[in-house]
């Protein structure tokens, strides 16, 4: 992307046009073919210049980041400071279009659709007659997922009290981690 747009700072507007073509049609080989006659650079390179914006954009855009955000993570690619202001414009206009075309696309992940749950307590066997041993069988509903039939799909977990409250307490620090200044620098420029 860096190649392309170092040669073409007026033509960030044109393939912002053309990256929000490709969300909402897919990949169309004349457009890149035309843009690379105009630039005289390969196709290869104007197609990967394209995609490389439309990622940038669709990934500020799913995660809703800040104008300061976007700004800091355009910064790390080293361009100048009018191209970071004209992708911070493009980010901004059509902000609201991306995350659209996003949520109209289909997700292949599994979802949440419902938790059943048992604890079962052995309370003595023929060797040990005073025994205290709780388990807790979860059973987890999932819709979707890479089958497109829309059936549930079923997960039986089964632990322990002890181990159940040590994976809470491990999630939760792990949630706790991800709210820190240092953990949001890091999580914005691996993006």
């Amino acid at each position: 992307m860096k190649k392309v747009v170092r040669h073409c700072t007026p033509l960030v507007g044109e393939f912002g046009r053309i990256a929000l073509e490709f969300l909402r049609r897919g990949s169309s080989p004349k457009i890149y073919e035309g843009a690379a006659r105009k630039l005289c650079v390969p196709v290869e390179t104007v197609q990967h210049g394209v995609e490389g914006l439309m990622h940038l954009m669709t990934e500020s855009s799913k995660h809703m980041i800040s104008e300061v955000d976007f700004l800091d993570s355009v910064l790390i690619l080293g361009f100048g400071e009018e191209l970071n202001q004209m992708l911070l414009q493009l980010y901004l206009q059509h902000n609201s279009e991306i995350r659209s075309i996003l949520s109209q696309l289909p997700s292949n992940l599994p979802a949440y659709h419902n938790l059943e749950w048992r604890l079962d307590v052995q309370l003595a066997s023929r060797a040990i007659r005073q025994q205290v041993l709780p388990v807790l069988t979860m059973r987890i509903l999932l819709t979707g997922g890479n089958d497109d039939t829309g059936e549930l799909s079923r997960k039986v977990l089964q632990t322990d009290p002890g181990t159940l409250l040590h994976l809470i307490s491990t999630l939760e620090g792990a949630l706790a981690a991800m709210k820190t200044n240092h953990a949001r620098r890091i999580f914005r420029n691996i993006k």
